[in-house]
């Protein structure tokens, strides 16, 4: 080897050396700078005479009131007490409020004339005027899955809104209705409700907030939705060209919205107008229920931070909002306080505690702390 090749050998590796070193020094910046968190093993507070059943969803309000929607049917037989007079244990009201230490403040749900209840209840929204919205996603109870609404409610519970209609669905290209929405969010900037729909579709839809009217759709890269598309994992390579499990859906402060893409294990980020701009894979080749459920944000301005619900690894896996770099994570499966069993849902509230929602066997909400 000349002189003249070794010295471009070394500047070549100084440059590769300066590149990581560009690379490796924000990102261990941003992993010191990322909140931790303890559990608070006494919240909420459920009043004593009620059961909680799978907590499929969670929201929390502009005055830091969380508030949860949970299956009061799927508690079991030694779950319910069999004498109605009995202090414990009967089932909750579906859709239950509780102030920042936990303690209830109101609850309700149900069959109601004007609508048609969710027979699988599945995620829960308080938008910006303090509206609840709530979806469905067929399930056990419904096994055609055939839910093809979402419903919207003032927050004592009275009927608003219905748009779709259950069996109605024509697929993921039908403007009217969902197939099993999985996920709700709407973003204040347009009066838009951005819908990860979901289970059975394979689209965001985005309607607007206060007729229900539709504005647009998009499946994953921005590509047009195709349900007769190839539905398999892929555990290496390229991503699919198609969504496999919208489950999750939030909209940044900046405008990007961040779709959890369940069964494929990852998050694709697009502008509200659809158009694809990365994504990034989460534990990749886990096949147990998936592992991109739910994300939600810091609630800083710039809201760095953003929390993403793991159920196959039983984690909330925390990242840098702008690299998408992991800087943190925290729990594990299991039934203990601060583990989790089927982490279905995650949401923060202005101090930058982190709530979770748990369905399957897990049956819970819990409430995590931030201590740095």
């Amino acid at each position: 080897m000349t002189t003249l090749s070794k010295g471009l050998c070394i500047a070549a590796a100084f440059t590769v050396v300066a590149a990581v070193e560009h690379r490796v020094a924000p990102l261990a910046e941003a992993q010191r700078r990322a909140p931790t968190f303890q559990v608070d093993p006494a919240w909420p507070k459920v009043p004593k005479q009620w059961m909680l059943g799978q907590v499929a969803g969670l929201a929390v309000d502009a005055r830091d009131h969380v508030w949860i929607i949970q299956r009061p049917w799927s508690l079991e037989s030694d779950e319910v007490a069999k004498d109605p007079d009995a202090p414990c244990c009967h089932p909750a009201p579906p859709v239950m409020e509780f102030d920042n230490d936990g303690n209830y403040v109101q609850g309700w749900g149900g069959e109601g004339p004007g609508y048609e209840w969710p027979a699988d209840e599945h995620t829960i929204h308080v938008d910006y005027k303090g509206n609840v919205w709530i979806s469905s996603a067929g399930g056990p109870r419904l096994p055609t899955r055939k839910e093809n609404q979402i419903l919207k409610f003032t927050q004592s519970g009275k009927f608003l809104l219905q748009i779709g209609h259950r069996g109605m669905s024509q697929g993921s290209l039908d403007t009217d209705n969902f197939n099993n929405a999985a996920d709700i969010y709407v973003y204040p900037k347009t009066n838009e409700v951005f819908v990860a729909d979901g289970y059975v579709n394979r689209r965001v839809i985005v309607l607007d907030a206060d007729s229900g009217k539709f504005k647009r759709m998009w499946g994953a890269y921005g590509n047009k939705p195709d349900d007769s598309a190839p539905n398999k994992l892929a555990p290496e390579g390229p991503g699919p060209q198609q969504f496999n499990l919208v489950h999750g859906i939030r909209v940044s402060e900046d405008g990007l919205v961040y779709v959890a893409d369940r069964m494929n294990n990852r998050v694709q980020v697009f502008t509200v107008d659809g158009k694809f701009q990365r994504e990034i894979f989460i534990e990749r080749k886990t096949k147990l229920l998936g592992t991109s459920f739910s994300v939600a944000f810091s609630p800083d301005p710039q809201q760095e931070f953003m929390f993403l619900a793991d159920a196959g690894n039983g984690r909330i896996h925390i990242l840098d909002r702008k690299t998408l770099d992991e800087v943190g994570a925290f729990g594990r499966i299991g039934h203990y306080a601060g583990e989790f069993v089927f982490l279905h849902n995650v949401a923060t509230d202005s101090k930058g505690n982190v709530y979770t929602a748990e369905v399957g066997n897990g049956k819970r909400v819990q409430k995590f702390v931030k201590s740095r």
